[in-house]
């Protein structure tokens, strides 16, 4: 089952018995039936996902689930469903969108366990989620999420580049969790490489696709922490029970993510994760069509006291020969 946005709760779809897919756009692939149905204004992530779920890129999908963790994604959870109704003749499958909000009241809490509670009796048409399937598939989440921390402490500690960090976290979204853990356990207990270089920490967009980590490590960088939801964001944290309240709370105040966070919340996470990776340089990343990163950054700079660098209207996976002559300098001092 295909699903976009780390706030779609995996837990529940490996309950009903399928195997979770994140759906990831391709830099620098075609786009033409993305910008057709979205328009040429939309993040380019979205762009992507939309033109390989209609070219079959992603292979046999029971349904898409999508998450409203930003514009890009509601757009895209639209396009799906007016595809289904007017153009069936491209024989999607069915898609639901599931709603997580943030905010840290009660009654946000209440609202987003409903939710959950809706995709769970909606997943259940494949195969009824007991209690006990649930834990047992929050439990196994937990497990891999505590490996991927583990996997983010040696990094810190030079013993895994950032782009070798971003690949396997992104291979974990596309395996069963169990195999998932064993890959990253397999990881862990090998010989890992020594690594050196300016300690980079990036926030702004997310990275679906290793080409920027790629560019600032071949460069002199080595990228020890982000603050983005295909990195730490994923994994940092796990559910406090196994139960489907539980499973609501960790959603509803996992993050703090750009697009949906307040610039204090997402200026004192950057602070704090920051300082925990001992970085020296920080670098705001903000994708095209992508507006949010922006906005933070100034209360980013000043709340972390790094040198900073904002590189803005980047090309989807790829940053700028000018970004990159900005962010030197800030290395060179650093």
């Amino acid at each position: 089952m295909g699903y976009v946005g780390a706030d779609v709760p995996v837990e529940l779809i490996t309950a009903a018995g399928l195997r979770p897919l994140r759906l990831a756009g391709k830099p620098g692939g075609d786009s033409a039936l993305g910008d057709r149905y979205l328009g040429r204004g939309v993040d380019p992530v979205a762009r992507s996902i939309l033109t390989r779920i209609l070219t079959g890129d992603y292979g046999p999908l029971e349904a898409i689930v999508v998450s409203r963790d930003c514009e890009a994604s509601l757009r895209l959870f639209y396009a799906l469903r007016e595809l289904n109704r007017v153009e069936p003749e491209w024989q999607l499958p069915p898609v639901r969108l599931v709603d997580v909000l943030h905010l840290p009241h009660h009654t946000t809490t209440r609202y987003v366990h409903a939710k959950i509670a809706q995709l769970r009796a909606w997943l259940g048409q494949w195969r009824p989620i007991g209690d006990d399937d649930l834990a047992e598939a929050i439990t196994a989440h937990d497990t891999l999420r505590r490996s991927l921390g583990r996997l983010a402490a040696a990094r810190r500690a030079n013993r895994l580049g950032g782009t070798r960090f971003l690949e396997v976290v992104a291979e974990t979204t596309a395996l069963p969790v169990t195999e998932a853990i064993a890959l990253v356990d397999r990881l862990l207990a090998s010989e890992l490489t020594e690594t050196g270089g300016v300690r980079l920490f990036l926030t702004g967009s997310s990275h679906d696709s290793p080409g920027v980590y790629e560019t600032l490590e071949r460069n002199g960088f080595l990228v020890v922490g982000e603050d983005h939801d295909w990195g730490e964001l994923l994994f940092a944290r796990t559910c406090a029970a196994p139960t489907e309240l539980a499973l609501a709370e960790r959603y509803q105040y996992n993050g703090p993510a750009a697009p949906r966070a307040s610039i204090r919340q997402r200026a004192a996470h950057t602070a704090a994760a920051a300082r925990a990776c001992g970085a020296e340089v920080l670098l705001s990343y903000a994708r095209v069509h992508d507006d949010a990163p922006p906005w933070d950054f100034p209360d980013q700079r000043a709340a972390t006291g790094l040198l900073a660098v904002l590189a803005e209207r980047q090309p989807y996976g790829e940053l700028t020969p000018e970004a990159l002559a900005a962010l030197v300098p800030a290395g060179a001092a650093a």
